[in-house]
């Protein structure tokens, strides 16, 4: 993530003619077929959430188990040659149920048939048509969108895929503008056009802007703002410092910032909100410890959605909580190793805790508050025929008081193989 202040691209702008790459994307390119890819993504997915409490807050069941298999073929051409590039990306997202219960089903994994249970097979293709000149490629279509401001979620069997407009620019070293415009976005749990809501809705329009810049190697910053029909409006800002210290030690310091208001008919409800978080990392060889601190502020909490499920790049959002809660202050300790110093290449762990207080749930309630473990592991195949082939152990802990949500246990085991074709 990195983003920056408007003022200072000005001058990132103004300092960076003279950094003018002297050969261009276009001008390289070898051909439509030449430099096209095709690759085939597989994941398994075996997630299960055990609801401690029952009933109280978003469920109704007490217990959640299902498992999955997700294909994705995925084709990039390459731009034909001459002064305008043309191109050609498509793919086909396909989902088999391996496993499932009308009594266990609802993690976000299959759509749901008529008698409540969880969808067989699925299957969407979709593709989108792109141009290229110089440094800057328009591509309009079905796409995968990453955005602070709009961000297509991809956290379980297949991903969520927007349909519009965008825009990116790489005239100038170090600095990458976006602008773009989305009429449409389908779930990650339904194959039709714009088959995500919220709150009933389904995405009108969003446009959104963007601006990125590498100050030097180590400092970068970027600023993202989005116009969601009907929903909201959204500011973001993210600046990231890096500091070599001496060899194999450095300290990271990430800062990321929202503002958000609701617009026009406000659908999902009132939106008043600023939120932050800030994380210092400091690594040592093999080793990793990090800090953050988060906070929200204004009349509610943070919300997102309808922009994509993954439009929330902020340090406390884990795997079950997002810690957004209104007035909510949240702070975290993690701690990851790469097992590759030790003579384990692949092989990585990660912990880390994270809690949430003074939550402000209504008048006439006392302040809530929420906590969350989570330990992974996950190992990737280093050589052989199933190289690139990933096992990885998602394990969360949550709990919660005053009514605020479920107590659960979340447990994730997820198998990915990428394929390349060409």
């Amino acid at each position: 993530m990195q983003v920056m202040k408007w003022s200072v691209i000005a001058l990132a702008v103004a300092a960076g003619t003279s950094q003018m790459a002297v050969a261009s994307s276009q001008s390289e390119s070898n051909g439509f077929i030449e430099d096209s890819s095709f690759n085939i993504f597989n994941r398994a997915l075996y997630m299960n959430r055990d609801f401690r409490n029952g009933g109280v807050g978003r469920s109704d069941q007490s217990y959640r188990e299902e498992t999955g298999l997700g294909i994705r073929l995925l084709f990039e051409s390459g731009f034909t040659q001459g002064t305008v590039g043309v191109g050609f990306d498509a793919h086909s997202l396909s989902s088999i149920k391996l496993d499932s219960g009308r009594g266990r089903h609802s993690n976000g994994l299959f759509a749901t048939t008529d008698d409540g249970r969880g969808d067989d097979t699925q299957s969407e293709v979709g593709g989108a048509i792109k141009f290229r000149i110089s440094d800057t490629v328009l591509k309009y279509g079905n796409q995968f969108v990453a955005s602070p401001v709009f961000s297509t979620d991809d956290s379980r069997i297949l991903p969520e895929v927007a349909t519009g407009t965008l825009l990116t620019s790489n005239e100038i070293e170090g600095l990458e503008l976006t602008a773009g415009r989305f009429t449409a976005m389908n779930s990650q749990v339904a194959t039709g056009r714009d088959s995500l809501t919220q709150s009933g809705e389904s995405l009108k329009s969003a446009n959104i802007v963007g601006a990125s810049y590498s100050f030097t190697d180590n400092f970068s910053g970027a600023i993202h703002a989005s116009d969601v029909e009907d929903f909201w409006k959204k500011k973001y800002l993210n600046l990231n410092y890096n500091l070599p210290l001496a060899e194999e030690q450095a300290l990271n310091f990430d800062f990321n910032f929202y503002k958000s208001d609701d617009d026009g008919r406000a659908l999902a409800g009132e939106l008043d909100n600023k939120i932050w978080s800030l994380a210092a990392a400091y690594s040592l060889g093999a080793h990793t410890f990090t800090v953050a601190h988060q906070r929200s502020s204004g009349d509610t909490g943070y919300n997102y959605g309808i922009d994509g499920g993954g439009t929330i790049w902020l340090a406390n959002s884990v795997q079950y909580s997002d810690f957004y809660y209104k007035d909510e202050r949240s702070w975290q300790v993690r701690y990851d190793i790469d097992m590759a110093t030790y003579g384990v290449p692949g092989l990585s762990f990660m912990t880390r805790y994270i809690a949430g207080s003074n939550i402000d749930v209504g008048a006439g309630q006392s302040d809530a508050s929420e906590r969350e473990l989570d330990i992974e592991a996950k190992y990737v195949i280093q050589e052989g025929a199933a190289k690139d082939l990933s096992f990885r152990i998602r394990n969360a802990f949550y709990r919660a008081d005053n009514r605020l949500d479920n107590d659960i246990n979340d447990f994730r085991l997820i198998v990915e193989y990428p394929l390349s074709v060409l």
